[in-house]
């Protein structure tokens, strides 16, 4: 005797296993993830519609990296860089690599006119880059490297020529006699003072040499700024007598002040505004009346 079984199982019908519930806590996460991403996306697209609103300068910058490849041919870079009342070259190079290109290199330091790292080829003049305001120039601004110099990286000059020129004229004081009080100080004219005021206010920059033509093509010219370093000491009425001859020697040598040709250009781009041509000039008499000999 046989007997059917009735089975409520239809055909082709498959088992699924259940989806894993999402934990309160991961919704949570995933939530405020979302309003992270949004929130920025809505801040960045604020900065973008800002500077759309807002006054720009073009920055057209050097660069040049002959460690890096591709890097190595010498090119300009172009910057817009917002602008305010006040800011100077220095604030734009700064703003481009902090926003830009954070390869970008330069020297700077005090931002207040007194190292002389930032000394600068802008628009064609030799500039310090924390003195020079936007607003005195014409757009677009070229900031280049010092002329006349090797180019390290990008606006970043070899200064080490410079450098030893400067120490050529050996410039240090050297008195004859020291005051015999231990406290005693050695004491200056006020005339005297003001004689050479103007020439104790050179920074090494650079800028008076890169701009000097006779530089340029010499080699061995000490240049202006070493030879005002020059002046400084052998016009100080306090520098021994020994001292202050063999100084002019150095300085009336066929590389030193015959070789300046009068033609103001290191005058014209000293930041500190130092009458480098003029003392030039009155160490070129200086030496005349030492050579002068009566019999």
């Amino acid at each position: 005797m046989s007997m059917d079984t009735d089975t409520d199982t239809d055909e082709g019908s498959i088992d699924s296993a259940p989806e894993p519930e999402v934990s309160v806590h991961q919704t949570r996460r995933l939530e405020e993830k979302e309003a992270r991403r949004a929130d920025r996306a809505a801040a960045e697209q604020a900065a973008a519609e800002s500077l759309a609103d807002e006054e720009t300068v073009e920055l057209k910058v050097f660069r040049y990296d002959p460690e890096v490849e591709g890097k190595e041919e010498p090119r300009f870079d172009t910057f817009e860089v917002p602008f305010h009342v006040g800011m100077t070259v220095l604030d734009a190079l700064i703003y481009a690599r902090d926003h830009y290109d954070s390869s970008l290199t330069f020297r700077h330091s005090c931002q207040q006119a007194i190292c002389g790292s930032d000394a600068l080829f802008v628009n064609g003049t030799q500039r310090l880059g924390c003195k020079t305001q936007l607003v005195d120039l014409d757009e677009p601004i070229r900031v280049e490297p010092l002329p006349h110099q090797e180019v390290v990286k990008d606006l970043v000059v070899d200064m080490e020529h410079f450098y030893d020129q400067m120490e050529a004229v050996e410039p240090y004081f050297d008195p004859d006699d020291l005051p015999d009080g231990e406290l005693e100080e050695q004491r200056q004219s006020r005339q005297n003072r003001e004689k050479i005021k103007t020439s104790t206010r050179c920074i090494w920059c650079g800028a008076c040499m890169s701009s000097c033509n006779i530089a340029a093509g010499d080699n061995q010219y000490l240049g202006p700024a070493a030879i005002n370093k020059a002046y400084r000491f052998a016009m100080d009425e306090r520098e021994g007598e020994d001292r202050k001859r063999e100084r002019m020697e150095i300085v009336e040598r066929e590389h030193g002040v015959w070789r300046c040709q009068t033609q103001f250009s290191c005058t014209e781009v000293c930041p500190k505004d130092i009458p480098l041509t003029e003392h030039i000039q009155e160490l070129k008499r200086e030496a005349v009346k030492n050579n002068l000999k009566f019999w």
